[in-house]
């Protein structure tokens, strides 16, 4: 059979007319759910977030400052007058004395505080009695069977050493018990009467015993009565309840503040060392991230929970940080734009993104892409623009710091389409929601990196040092833990952690 040019060219016209046609139509039915964006599940919206932060400092205290507070509350001299004085000294002895102490000296160990002194005590006499040859008072005429009886002038001279120790205790309200006991060792102690010395070293131990335990127990009482304590975690507390600013999320945003509520105290028994005690206080804060500066109230508890020791000072600060969705899917479209995705290695399927829009819906996001669409295994490349619609659920990537999509599918119409370029375009959606799951991503750090310098700016408040104190406070890691998000916000949980060590040289 002989075909004519015309046959040929009637043919050819048929041919280009038909696929023509289906192109027409295939672009038509492509094009047709452009608009139609699948129906939105509602959303619960977020609820306030409340974090828990803690804060661990521990105060170390040099016993140098220790010892320098009590060179100045304990006197340097004693002196009293008393009616109890030894049997063994002249009837009309002067019933004073004088005791003046030399430096203290402040020794630690484990659990105990050694505290000891050098003293001497000074007592003057005034006596009477009958000279040895017989005369008053070595007076020539002097009639001793008579009873006559000399003034004569004499002084007690007594040397020791006091050591006190303490075993110091926190009690809850907000107090430090010191537990002191003393003893008392004495040197040889006379006194000179009528030319002949006195031994009174015995005679005079029960009364410095008493003297001391006298001192022991006011120094006790002092001690376990000082506020200081308190007051400094009073002044702590309330640099802590209040807002500090956040760095706004991103550029155009409006900034935000992070809310601090202590609402616990707790600490640890004193630890003692060679050089320093130290005292280790915690607080437990609640902390939520609000649109503007708060003052909160913050009640400073009564009384202080007693834990076991803790060894390392640390800050664990929660900090939920709302990011807007608009924010959220301009990062998502800069990533995905200009995109081209294809259904793997020698594909006849390509499709490039050219915008794209995010919406919530439930506990999915639902993303919208403009994309334009060309099958490569005919000869006329058949392709179209449409608007595709994809589902995924947010999930955090903890070791990367990135939101992404899991469980990334097309919409069932956005599918359908897909089928109508034929056999490649069909092949090309597995590789299609692979490469979406693997693109569609929103880099977190600069988030949370925003976060850390606000959590810093607000540490740099607590290390300002005061007269003799110096408090060391550092950010050492952030990281984000976890997201939520309701139809107009993502909120991603960040987590601080941090050292905190405070240094006393001079105490109050």
């Amino acid at each position: 059979m002989h075909l004519t040019w015309g046959s040929i060219m009637i043919g050819g016209a048929t041919l280009a007319l038909s696929i023509v046609v289906a192109t027409f139509t295939v672009s038509s039915l492509w094009s047709g759910p452009r608009e139609r964006r699948p129906a939105l599940a509602e959303t619960p919206s977020l609820r306030a977030t409340v974090g828990t932060s803690v804060v661990v400092m521990p105060a170390v205290i040099a016993l140098t400052a220790i010892r320098d507070k009590m060179e100045k509350e304990v006197p340097l001299v004693f002196t009293e007058k008393r009616d109890n004085l030894p049997a063994q000294l002249p009837s009309k002895s002067e019933p004073g004395w004088t005791l003046t102490r030399g430096p203290l000296g402040l020794f630690g160990q484990p659990d105990v505080l050694e505290v000891s002194t050098a003293f001497n005590m000074k007592l003057r006499t005034i006596g009477q009695g009958v000279s040895r040859d017989g005369n008053s008072g070595g007076r020539p005429g002097g009639n001793p069977q008579q009873g006559s009886q000399y003034v004569g002038e004499g002084g007690l001279d007594l040397r020791g050493n006091v050591t006190m120790t303490a075993r110091p205790a926190l009690v809850p309200a907000w107090r430090i018990d010191p537990n002191l006991t003393s003893q008392i060792s004495v040197g040889e102690a006379s006194v000179s009467l009528l030319g002949a010395n006195v031994s009174l070293s015995n005679e005079m131990k029960p009364l410095l015993d008493r003297v001391v335990g006298e001192q022991t127990a006011l120094l006790q009482t002092r001690v376990r009565d000082d506020p200081l304590l308190e007051t400094a975690a009073q002044s702590e507390w309330v640099k802590m309840c209040r807002s500090f600013p956040l760095e706004a999320a991103a550029a155009g945003m409006p900034r935000l503040w992070l809310e601090l509520r202590p609402t616990r105290a707790f600490a640890g028994q004193p630890r003692i060392s060679e050089h320093a005690l130290t005292l280790t206080v915690g607080v437990q804060a609640e902390t939520r991230v609000v649109p503007s500066e708060t003052k909160p109230d913050c009640p400073f508890p009564a009384r202080i929970e007693l834990v076991p020791q803790v060894e390392q000072g640390r800050v664990n600060i929660a900090v939920p940080i709302d990011v807007p969705i608009t924010e959220i899917n301009r990062l998502l479209a800069a990533r995905l734009k200009g995109k081209t995705f294809s259904g793997g290695p020698g594909s006849a399927f390509t499709a490039t993104v050219r915008s794209a829009r995010l919406a919530v819906s439930g506990d999915r996001l639902l993303i919208s892409l403009d994309v334009r669409a060309r099958e490569r295994m005919t000869w006329f490349g058949i392709g179209a623009s449409a608007t595709i619609h994809v589902w995924g659920r947010p999930a955090l990537d903890r070791g990367r710091q990135m939101l992404r999509l899991e469980q990334v599918s097309l919409d069932v119409e956005s599918a359908a389409v897909f089928g109508l370029l034929g056999a490649a375009a069909r092949a090309a959606v597995p590789y299609l929601e692979k490469a979406l799951a693997e693109n569609a991503v929103v880099d977190l750090k600069p988030l949370a990196a925003n976060a850390r310098k606000s959590i810093e700016a607000a540490l740099a408040e607590f290390r300002r040092s005061a007269d003799g104190v110096t408090v060391d406070a550092a950010v050492t890691s952030l990281r984000l833990v976890g997201i939520e998000f309701d139809a107009k916000t993502l909120r991603a949980i960040a987590e601080a952690d941090g050292t905190v060590r405070v240094a006393v040289a001079k105490l109050p």
